[in-house]
């Protein structure tokens, strides 16, 4: 710290202290009532304001990158996946357990896995004070590893709980958790967890240099005004070449909408900047299952990416588990939104006590113009479920150079589905078989695509009135053999689309198609990237 951050910093304090938030007459204890900490320590209060966060990840930014300390290493890599899992948080010390809000907060042990030591912090009337570990804040086996951490050590994350006054019980129950890296997470409105989301992404899948993991070094938890549906977060981001600022407004609804406010600077240049990512995991689907892989008929946390483009169309990516690592830009500009989905809400299509069907869908919604650029959806071959293998994220169209600065806007929303549906028939399903016909000899070189829409305009078609479809490949053939038909299962609006792509090589084919009758769309435009076998 230079002089002249410290003579701002005892500046501030004396502002602060002039202005009553830090009253010399307000012993630590009634602060600390006052902050819903309860039982928790707390180290002194210094001022907090996210315009002064803002100033500081942008001075940090104009500094050498120091990477974060691993406190205890030698013990802390000796608490592995099922010796971490046995440290659990004493609810009984959780902040706001009595109070105020709706959503006490717990945290997160330090681990193998986890083993960065991440600030917390409870802020109140502009306010902040660091919530200092314990070890009698967390149920610790006898012989666990963790007993001899030393004082202080720090936490590796924090999860929000469900209502103290709500259906479920609140301890046993969270919504929302922060932890690793500037990872993030929320469950969906079928109260399962899945995907994860990002602070930022860096240099996801460029092939000359390594992916960047910034850390949220800092969490600042505002102490509820009132018994609402919202809690308030701010965290501090830094990596070797970015720094940021964050504000999170989480809101606990129908399922779990978070408005993001960001602003980030580049201490290096950034090949590829992803912004609002998402990341989920697509191991296989109806669309191509090698034989015996595995017992279950499908294993994805999502399976399409969604997109509402600038100009209004909709566009629905069928997900690939592909044979290389692959990079697809949809160019944009100022996009209205996109989001990794999981459409198929069946459970015997995945006969799993882990509840694929439940897992939420994720939809980003811009708030502000985003300019130019692209969605690009980034696809990891993956032989398992344990891999998290697929990333969407904005990628801005100018070049992400040392000293740049941004600022997004957004909001994202964890549901079962689109929580802006399109008036179209959507895709609930893409399928892959050989070409020609039944009976037949099957060509070599040829594969048959099947693709189901149910919904939108084609529940209201007149009868004997078939849609057309309007299919294109990057390359190769269509055809011979394209048919359009009524599924025949009852359900109205549900039609499905098959046609023949005969092409050479294994480079890939974009294909593309969509419905209409007369001049009218009835569909979203289905999407898929085929990889030739």
């Amino acid at each position: 710290m230079t002089d002249t951050d410290r003579r701002s910093l005892l500046t501030a304090l004396a502002a602060a202290s002039a202005f009553g938030l830090l009253p010399a007459a307000v012993t630590p204890a009634d602060a600390q009532t006052a902050a819903g900490a309860g039982a928790l320590k707390l180290a002194d209060p210094k001022p907090f304001s996210f315009d002064a966060l803002k100033a500081e990840a942008k001075a940090m930014a104009g500094q050498p990158y120091k990477a974060p300390m691993l406190p205890a290493n030698d013990i802390v890599k000796q608490l592995d996946y099922e010796k971490w899992g046995q440290i659990t948080f004493n609810t009984d010390e959780a902040l706001f357990a009595d109070g105020p809000g709706e959503f006490p907060v717990t945290f997160f042990h330090l681990g193998m896995f986890f083993a960065k030591s991440v600030d917390m912090l409870v802020v109140k009337d502009g306010v902040s004070r660091e919530i200092v570990y314990d070890q009698s804040m967390f149920n610790i086996p006898a012989d666990s590893p963790a007993r001899k951490l030393p004082k202080g050590i720090g936490f590796a994350g924090f999860r929000v709980q469900e209502p103290r006054n709500g259906k479920l019980d609140w301890r046993k129950n969270d919504w929302a958790a922060f932890l690793g890296a500037s990872y993030f997470r929320a469950i969906g409105e079928l109260y399962q967890y899945g995907q994860s989301a990002r602070g930022v992404a860096i240099d996801t899948a460029v092939a000359d240099r390594p992916e960047e993991f910034p850390d949220f070094t800092k969490f600042f938890i505002e102490t509820p005004a009132g018994d609402g549906d919202t809690l308030t977060v701010y965290a501090l981001l830094d990596g070797p070449s970015v720094t940021g600022a964050y504000k999170f407004l989480m809101t606990r609804a129908k399922g779990v909408i978070i408005e993001i406010d960001h602003t980030l600077h580049l201490r290096k240049d950034v090949t590829r900047l992803g912004i609002a990512p998402l990341t989920t995991m697509y191991w296989f689907s109806e669309t191509a299952k090698p034989t015996a892989i595995d017992w279950r008929p499908e294993v994805h946390d999502s399976d399409g990416l969604a997109l509402w483009t600038g100009s209004g169309e909709r566009l629905w990516r069928a997900l690939n588990n592909p044979p290389r690592t692959t990079a697809s830009a949809f160019s944009d500009v100022s996009p209205k939104g996109f989001g990794t989905m999981q459409r198929d809400r069946i459970f015997d299509h995945y006969i799993d006590g882990v509840y694929y069907d439940r897992r939420p869908s994720v939809w980003v919604e811009p708030l502000g113009s985003w300019g130019a650029g692209s969605v690009q959806l980034i696809e990891i071959p993956t032989d398992d479920e344990i891999h998290d293998n697929v990333v969407a994220m904005w990628v801005p169209k100018d070049a992400a150079k040392a000293g740049n600065d941004y600022a997004f806007h957004y909001k994202q929303y964890w549901l079962a589905y689109e929580p802006f549906p399109a008036p179209l028939a959507k895709v609930t399903a893409t399928r892959l078989g050989r070409g020609g016909q039944p009976g037949q000899p099957r060509p070599p070189g040829v594969r048959k695509f099947m693709v189901e829409f149910l919904g939108g305009p084609l529940e209201s078609l007149p009868y004997g009135t078939k849609p057309e479809h309007v299919v294109t490949a990057s390359r190769g053939t269509i055809g011979p053999y394209q048919i359009t038909e009524a599924v025949a299962d009852g359900v109205p609006g549900h039609w499905m689309t098959s046609f023949d792509l005969s092409v050479d090589g294994t480079d890939p084919v974009e294909l593309r198609m969509y419905l209409k009758s007369g001049g009218e769309t009835l569909s979203e435009t289905w999407l898929f990237q085929y990889h030739p076998f």
